[in-house]
């Protein structure tokens, strides 16, 4: 969906970019990501919305069709039976925007994502 090579500096500067009803799915996985993960904290990374604790946590970002979510290869394998309904990848799934976003599953593998990388913190 983007069509410029902007060169984002902030997750609020990215947002802006798209239309208003995109810009609220953003908002909204954005602010699902910081309930679930209070203490990570939020970059820009590869041009999309990433949050970071003890190293790389998840990452977002919207396209045409649909929003893109890249919790590593740990965080897909962990949920493949729920992420089983849509495409992806290794380290990455495809929530298409004619359907809603599945919020609970973005809140879950975040948590567990959380609890991963601060277990990785420890040693």
């Amino acid at each position: 969906m983007e069509t410029s090579k902007t060169e984002y500096k902030t997750i609020d500067e990215y947002i802006a970019n798209f239309p208003v009803e995109l810009q609220a799915i953003l908002a909204k996985i954005r602010a699902v990501i910081r309930e679930a993960a209070p203490d990570a904290k939020e970059k820009i990374s590869y041009q999309m919305p990433a949050f970071e604790l003890n190293g790389n946590l998840v990452y977002y970002a919207a396209f045409k069709k649909h929003i893109g979510f890249y919790p590593t290869a740990a965080g897909i394998s962990a949920f493949q039976e729920e992420l089983s309904g849509y495409k992806g990848a290794k380290g990455s799934v495809q929530f298409p925007l004619n359907k809603p976003i599945p919020y609970d599953i973005i809140k879950r593998i975040t948590e567990y994502r959380a609890a991963e990388n601060r277990q990785k913190g420890k040693k």
